[in-house]
């Protein structure tokens, strides 16, 4: 009887360790492999949001397992505030479903279920310390072995300038910095360039507009990025921006991303069928020159192919192998910081 007292008084406790070792675990994992994967660019501050997370869930567990009730009121309030803001943004956005709350019910709705059984709990089990603590850090330690070697080994020599790439059956002169390459001209009005804002620079009147929306709500078209795309008004060095339409820059096709795609400065040798997620490469791509910029944002290159009416293609410096990211499509006036976009030109014969 006394055992079993004790296990009624304990077990809620003991639920609530193991679930929000849980949380913590999946929060370290997205937090890690992402700063890893897209956040490694730039002064070290860059790095720290993806890590804020599991810092967060790592006190939520010291202050929980120190004082249960203090700890389990803050998860609580602190987990059913999160959960709030993530469904109403995501209603907001037109994306909330039954499906995508239970998707994220294991890093924001588990807090609140936790919360209320630390409250339960009122003990104080040092030994919960291992069983929440240490699956995080066997998880960032896991991550951190999986990324290091390509971090290590990213290449950058320095020149931003027009470079001939050779790739896998294909060679391109890819644009200079400037306006051709990751140009992001809307910073102030808090939003990315987008595949529509690309296509559609051309369109009258001349440019990129925070306020730019395709006639009658329809997204850009592949024809519109091959007639009033914003490569097709760069000048001949790449360098500037002109009224008029030059025709000599254009957005290049996924299949020529994919197999331009590099490893320490060469040529990776990537194919890629049309459909699939990852390409064939005989050496995994990195973030290297002479086609990346290791030290800006973007992690992703828009390419001049639609998915569909509503989509268009992007290639991950990855290829899509091995350490995240996927070639894939993603709604064309979707504006990120990840994604950016290089023009391309036929070399000089």
């Amino acid at each position: 009887m006394m055992g079993r007292n004790r296990l009624a008084r304990e077990l809620p406790g003991w639920i609530a360790t193991v679930l929000l070792a849980l949380a913590t675990t999946l929060w370290t994992f997205w937090g890690v492999a992402e700063m890893y994967y897209e956040g490694w660019w730039g002064a070290w501050t860059n790095r720290l949001p993806y890590l804020l997370p599991p810092a967060v869930c790592v006190t939520f567990t010291v202050v929980a397992l120190t004082w249960p009730r203090v700890g389990g009121s803050i998860i609580l309030l602190a987990g059913g505030a999160f959960t709030a803001w993530r469904w109403v943004r995501q209603a907001q956005l037109g994306l909330f479903s039954l499906r995508w709350a239970l998707s994220w019910f294991p890093v924001s709705g588990i807090l609140v279920v936790i919360g209320i059984l630390f409250l339960l709990d009122g003990r104080y089990r040092r030994r919960r310390y291992v069983v929440a603590l240490v699956p995080p850090l066997l998880v960032a330690a896991g991550v951190t072995a999986c990324f290091a070697p390509l971090l290590l080994s990213r290449y950058d020599d320095g020149d931003r300038s027009a470079r001939q790439i050779e790739g896998q059956g294909v060679i391109l002169v890819w644009a200079p910095a400037g306006p051709g390459w990751n140009w992001q001209p809307l910073k102030d009005a808090q939003r990315y360039v987008s595949w529509d804002d690309l296509a559609l620079y051309g369109a009258p009147p001349v440019g990129i507009h925070p306020q730019r929306k395709p006639d009658e709500g329809e997204h850009a078209t592949e024809i519109d990025m091959q007639t009033t795309g914003l490569c097709r008004y760069l000048s001949r060095d790449g360098a500037t921006l002109l009224p008029q339409p030059q025709n000599i820059w254009r957005m290049p096709t996924t299949d020529e991303v994919v197999r331009s795609l590099v490893r320490r400065g060469e040529s990776a040798d990537c194919t890629w069928d049309g459909v699939s997620a990852q390409a064939e490469c005989e050496r995994q791509p990195n973030k290297d020159t002479p086609l990346w910029a290791p030290d800006e944002a973007p992690i992703y290159y828009w390419t001049g192919d639609e998915y569909d009416r509503d989509g268009a293609w992007y290639v991950p410096y990855t290829g899509g192998r091995r350490y995240g990211g996927a070639i894939d499509h993603q709604h064309k006036d979707w504006g990120n910081a990840r994604h950016g976009f290089r023009c391309v030109k036929e070399p000089l014969k």
